[in-house]
């Protein structure tokens, strides 16, 4: 399994991501800069954590704009795995491969601690280790959370199945709408979602629900973990 990590400047949560890549795959990530304009034979392409470009003008719209993304929108529509976490959704969003927008936090504060999500879909790519309804701990770092998007559009990820992930347990960290916190695009190779599942993979962590998301790729991929 050949995976690639897009590192944007103001990016920090590569190394997070490339570790758990390499305890779930057994292979090292290819980090790819944004200002390239061609990825490298990948079976999912990943857009880390961090603060694009300082978080300027709206959280991941530079990002959404650097040559590279015009390979990760292509790679997408021909069907490989994205996934966006954190300041990846919100570039995500902004590049039009996911709706909605994630805005400022409801608090107005960066947020840094654990949630809770359940899982309300198991039956994607990047789910189906998890059991139905399973509420599993996850860690949050984010000051624009907040997702938001019109009630066609809510109406529409619910009917669909495209709501992943929400925050379970009265858990939610930003005020997201319905509690949402990750979601799937129509095709499902593609996912975004606000909390780190790469920050809960080994008992180092204090536990290892994140990994379930890896092991869901690497499955549906068809490699063990």
């Amino acid at each position: 399994m050949k995976t690639a990590i897009v590192l944007f400047p103001g990016t920090n949560r590569e190394r997070d991501m490339a570790a758990a890549l390499r305890a779930a795959t057994g292979q090292e990530p290819t980090i790819v800069w944004h200002a390239d304009t061609t990825l490298p034979d990948a079976d999912l392409i990943v857009l880390p954590g961090g603060f694009s470009f300082g978080d300027y003008l709206r959280s991941g719209a530079i990002a959404a704009r650097s040559p590279i993304m015009a390979d990760v929108v292509r790679r997408a529509g021909a069907g490989t795995l994205i996934l966006g976490v954190c300041n990846g959704f919100q570039t995500l969003c902004e590049a039009g491969l996911l709706p909605g927008v994630l805005m400022r936090n409801a608090s107005l504060r960066f947020v840094c601690r654990e949630v809770k999500l359940e899982v309300t879909n198991t039956q994607s790519a990047f789910t189906r280790a998890y059991r139905p309804r399973q509420i599993i701990r996850c860690p949050v770092a984010h000051a624009d959370g907040n997702y938001f998007a019109e009630p066609r559009i809510i109406e529409e990820l619910e009917k669909e199945g495209r709501i992943a992930f929400r925050y379970a347990e009265g858990t939610n960290p930003n005020g997201s709408i319905d509690d949402i916190a990750g979601i799937l695009n129509e095709a499902g190779n593609v996912l975004g979602l606000m909390p780190h599942p790469e920050d809960l993979i080994e008992a180092a962590h204090g536990g290892t629900d994140g990994m379930g998301l890896f092991r869901s790729m690497t499955s549906s991929l068809g490699m063990a973990a």
